[in-house]
């Protein structure tokens, strides 16, 4: 291996066990790959629960995880046209999904699929770019998923909807992205957060934040849903039950998009769906969003990343105290690292 082509990577060699770097091989990007050397990386809930526990029954360990990545182009695969070596991208990394290490985010270069990058402003800071890709990923897929909501697709200039989306937990990394699509496909958004977040979800477009710890939430809601109509709901974290119970008694569409499995019982008329957020890797909506969408509004700044990044050191070495802090708890921040 050449030394332009050495890679350290943070390896997850067991659950159980605290992240090892070792010296890891890298092959070529395919046809439709780009190959990312990393400036910042972000740390989501997944990545720690994975290290804890094998949840996903086709991860082989050693693993590399991770899913936020942005960086500089340093190869292209022979079909891509949008990027070329230099280019500043953020990306999101599936290397999980497709129990494949070379796409993990964990490491000094990651292979990233061609329609799951966009290109990102001079001016803005890779660390704040590697927030977006796993929440923006997941909110897209549930809003805009053909088995989620399924609702209008985001445009730079929308048309004005009549209907609602409600985000609950919207101060989340997907409740974020999702008030910013929601507002992007022309809906109203309500979100549901900690009334100390109000002033960031008000700033990306919630026309209303209500209080999840009040004790009348689910009443409170359905005062702000008082003659408007749902388009959908996507549940990023928080109390599903009232959740439930709102769009139980609300107009409009009973649908409720979930990031994690909802449960089983819940009222009549309920429909539920769980959100893989890789899934934007296959279908339509990656490339809607990673090409057609995100490089203009990211230029324009009519999307923005969010939550705040919180940069808590630099180095693969920074990535274990990163997956602690996390677990630890962060509100209405991610947790990044980034690389010299």
């Amino acid at each position: 291996m050449s030394e332009a082509m050495i890679n350290q990577a943070a390896w997850q060699h067991a659950p159980g066990h605290p992240l090892r770097i070792c010296v890891s091989d890298l092959p070529p990007p395919a046809a439709d790959e780009i190959r990312i050397r990393n400036a910042a990386i972000a740390i989501n809930p997944i990545d720690w629960i994975l290290q804890e526990i094998a949840l996903l029954p086709w991860l082989e360990y050693p693993a590399i995880l991770g899913s936020d990545v942005a960086g500089e182009v340093a190869a292209v695969g022979s079909a891509v046209e949008r990027f070329k070596v230099g280019d500043r991208v953020v990306g999101q990394a599936v290397g999980t999904t497709v129990n494949e290490p070379a796409q993990g985010a964990f490491q000094d270069h990651t292979i990233v699929l061609e329609h799951m990058a966009a290109p990102i402003p001079d001016d803005m800071a890779f660390a704040d770019a590697a927030v977006l890709p796993l929440g923006l990923g997941t909110a897209a897929s549930g809003l805009y998923g053909r088995t989620q909501l399924a609702l209008a697709p985001p445009l730079h200039s929308p048309t004005t909807r009549p209907e609602v989306v409600l985000v609950w937990g919207g101060s989340s990394s997907v409740g974020c992205n999702a008030i910013q699509f929601a507002v992007a496909s022309g809906y109203g958004c309500i979100a549901i957060a900690s009334a100390r977040n109000a002033g960031l979800l008000k700033a990306l477009g919630a026309g209303e934040v209500l209080d999840h710890a009040s004790p009348t939430i689910v009443e409170d809601v359905l005062e702000a849903l008082r003659g408007r109509r749902l388009a959908g709901t996507l549940h990023a974290t928080g109390g599903i039950d009232d959740c439930f119970a709102v769009v139980a008694r609300s107009d409009g569409s009973r649908r409720v998009a979930a990031t994690l499995t909802p449960p089983e019982e819940r009222p009549m008329g309920i429909e539920a769906t769980h959100i893989f957020g890789s899934s934007l890797k296959d279908g339509e909506v990656g490339p809607m969003i990673y090409r057609d969408f995100l490089p203009q509004a990211l230029a324009s700044r009519t999307f923005v990343s969010a939550p705040p990044a919180k940069v808590v050191g630099q180095g693969l070495a920074m990535l274990q105290p990163a997956l602690e802090a996390l677990r630890a708890g962060v509100s209405a921040a991610k947790v990044v690292v980034t690389l010299p």
